[in-house]
């Protein structure tokens, strides 16, 4: 496998990253990650430095040029989002760096002879999960609203992995849709506007740990390792076409997770809300059904979220 790797850089990558070399690479297979940045990249992370079987390249998927053209793939992981610095672009960039990113890579997978294209997408794309639907399918008709400019992220998405349907009609280029939701592991940016990272932050270095709502939201979520093993089944093994949902099925309130990361990580800490319940109101979901990955390829988590945190605990706030 000559596999491409976008996105290399950020969670997604670091994931996939970590477990390709933690599994050994195979000695068929080599990896190129494209990154805009690679020597800031390998200086902070040094440990991806000096990989035989793994290249940094210098690129930016919105600038043509600057992408590897004259290589070989065979296979292509689009993970290259910025969900972490998303929110401080504008609906606009948000939108033209994900639909036109993922055309330029498209065409840069065809013409470098890809055989497999796995994209990234987001659960972001049904839309608002209704409340008596306890998990959402891949089949599930919902969409974000058309006319609110706050859903670009998930309008970007739906028109992504429509190019995705289009690049492999036209050029018989094996399309596979991940749709992604929400994730835990080491590498999970700690200020950014995930809950669970700032709960995790507040754990270690706040007074309290603080939920800005009323903490009655469910949410799933599913460690980066899980994660990283989810997305390689999918770019080899996954019905070209078709689109999954990736992500955990253990359901759990933002409320009780909150409770959940001070338990394991700072117990003498108190929750604070900053929002109280209406008890009126339905509870935001957002919770994907798994069963078509685990039917077709089975995949399953290995660690639930205490084991997640747990890990999380041992290899960040107890490391020397």
């Amino acid at each position: 496998m000559q596999l491409l790797l976008t996105g290399g850089t950020g969670f997604f990558g670091k994931a996939l990253l970590r477990h390709l070399l933690a599994d050994s690479i195979p000695t068929d297979t080599s990896v190129v990650v494209l990154s805009r940045n690679p020597a800031r990249f390998l200086a902070a992370f040094s440990e991806f430095a000096g990989q035989r079987q793994v290249a940094f390249l210098q690129g930016d998927i919105q600038q043509r040029d600057s992408l590897p053209w004259g290589h070989s793939f065979t296979h292509v992981l689009h993970a290259a989002t910025d969900s972490t610095n998303g929110p401080s672009l504008s609906p606009l960039q948000r939108y033209d760096q994900i639909v036109d990113g993922t055309r330029n890579i498209l065409e840069l997978a065809v013409a470098t002879g890809a055989r497999r294209f796995l994209l990234t997408s987001s659960g972001g794309i049904y839309g608002p999960q209704p409340a008596d639907l306890a998990a959402i399918p891949e089949d599930w008709p919902g969409s974000p609203p058309l006319a609110e400019p706050n859903t670009a992220y998930g309008q970007a998405k739906r028109a992504a992995e429509h190019l995705c349907a289009l690049m492999g009609e036209q050029h018989g280029l094996e399309t596979v849709v991940a749709r992604c939701f929400a994730f835990v592991g080491p590498d999970l940016p700690l200020n950014a506007h995930f809950a669970i990272g700032n709960f995790i932050r507040d754990a270690l270095t706040a007074d309290a740990i603080t939920v800005s709502g009323d903490g009655t939201p469910l949410r799933t979520y599913l460690h980066q390792k899980d994660l990283a093993h989810w997305l390689l089944s999918l770019l080899v093994h996954g019905r070209p076409g078709h689109a999954y949902n990736v992500g955990s099925n253990e359901v759990i309130s933002i409320a009780d997770l909150a409770h959940l990361v001070r338990d394991i990580l700072s117990p003498d800490k108190h929750v604070r809300f900053l929002v109280r319940p209406d008890l009126g109101v339905a509870r935001n979901r957002y919770v994907p059904d798994i069963r078509k990955a685990r039917q077709e390829l089975g995949l399953h988590a290995t660690l639930g979220l205490t084991e997640s945190l747990c890990s999380f605990k041992k290899s960040v706030v107890e490391t020397p």
